[in-house]
């Protein structure tokens, strides 16, 4: 296959570069930011999972491969670590109201308590998914760009994109300060900055921008034994002494921003004991690619030399994702998993 321009190192763009790469594609990857995981993607809560949750339009159809994907990525790629922890989940209605899923169970106060020792009150009942689990979003990207270049790909950071080169209606490459990187195929997995990429072509593309809040903490390590998601925060641990930490959004200052995330330590350091010592590293703010319909993943061109791939959570799909865009642009044949994932073709 010719060579192939990825636009976009977190972790959608370093997925597809990897599975091409190893797939024998000459791959260029680049990223505005100084190295890879420097936008949303760092900011991701990071939460995997196939039994539950929201999966809009084609999001449905990838959701079986989640989790087996994950697995072969911790085979094949060096330095993927993914922690099999399950989760917890509850809501301030009763758990009554909220029926297990396929792979979900209802569990009771004592079970709680012996799945998350150090929560202070467990409730009433729970909804635990042993199979559901969380990954260091950059440390993974991280990992998924290093056997991209293992195998071959080109790798530049700092370098923005200032426009697609075009030639009677054909993309030929991208431009950037440097020059021109030529290209038969151009992916973008730039999340929300797909639409300036690559106007008019994105005009009907209905991605809306939705900003997380997520903090760092230092903690003990184990304090949180597994992904839980109660009313007032969600939290896990995502490496050995460290947890991230959802934070209630809200816009304004610096300082407005930095309350909410010491409000969040402080209902943290209530729910569980042995946190007396957690102290907040850093917080960031996240704007996350929201396509209305679902995963918008494919061809934006009809002489297919535009290739998009946004959606939400990326971080979920991005393996599958990944694999099944390399499939098809190696073989030139359509992905059934990908049929509802489609974009307007101009």
């Amino acid at each position: 296959m010719s060579a192939v321009v990825v636009v976009g190192a977190g972790i959608v763009g370093a997925s597809v570069s990897y599975h091409l790469a190893r797939r024998g594609v000459p791959v260029t990857l680049l990223e505005q930011g100084p190295a890879p995981a420097s936008g949303v993607t760092k900011h991701s809560f990071a939460w995997i999972g196939s039994a539950g949750g929201h999966w809009p339009g084609g999001a449905q159809d990838l959701r079986e491969y989640v989790l087996a994907d994950y697995r072969r990525l911790e085979t094949d790629v060096p330095h993927v670590v993914v922690r099999w922890t399950g989760s917890l989940s509850w809501a301030d209605t009763p758990a009554e109201s909220s029926r297990p899923g396929p792979g979900q169970f209802r569990i009771g106060r004592s079970d709680i308590a012996t799945l998350e020792p150090n929560l202070r009150h467990p409730p009433d009942q729970a909804i635990h998914t042993p199979s559901d689990a969380g990954v260091d979003p950059t440390a993974l990207t991280h990992a998924l760009v290093a056997a991209a270049g293992a195998h071959g790909a080109t790798v530049l950071h700092d370098t923005t994109v200032i426009s697609l080169q075009m030639t009677n209606g054909r993309v030929e490459g991208v431009l950037t300060p440097t020059g021109l990187h030529p290209a038969t195929t151009v992916v973008l997995t730039a999340g929300t900055g797909v639409p300036k990429l690559c106007e008019p072509l994105t005009a009907d593309l209905a991605i809306a921008d939705s900003p997380a809040t997520l903090a760092r903490v230092a903690a003990p390590p184990g304090l949180v034994k597994r992904i839980v998601a109660r009313p007032e925060f969600e939290v896990r641990e995502v490496q050995d002494g460290e947890l991230v930490l959802v934070v209630p959004h809200v816009e304004g200052t610096a300082a407005v921003c930095e309350q909410a995330a010491q409000d969040a330590l402080q209902h943290l350091k209530t729910a569980f004991r042995g946190s007396d010592q957690c102290r907040l590293l850093g917080y960031g703010i996240g704007r996350r690619p929201v396509p209305r319909n679902g995963p918008v993943i494919g061809y934006m061109t009809h002489e297919r030399s535009v290739y998009v791939a946004v959606m939400h959570s990326a971080i979920t799909l991005a393996p599958t994702v990944g694999r099944l865009i390399a499939d098809e642009l190696v073989t030139g044949s359509p992905s059934s998993e990908l049929q509802r994932c489609r974009p307007p073709v101009h």
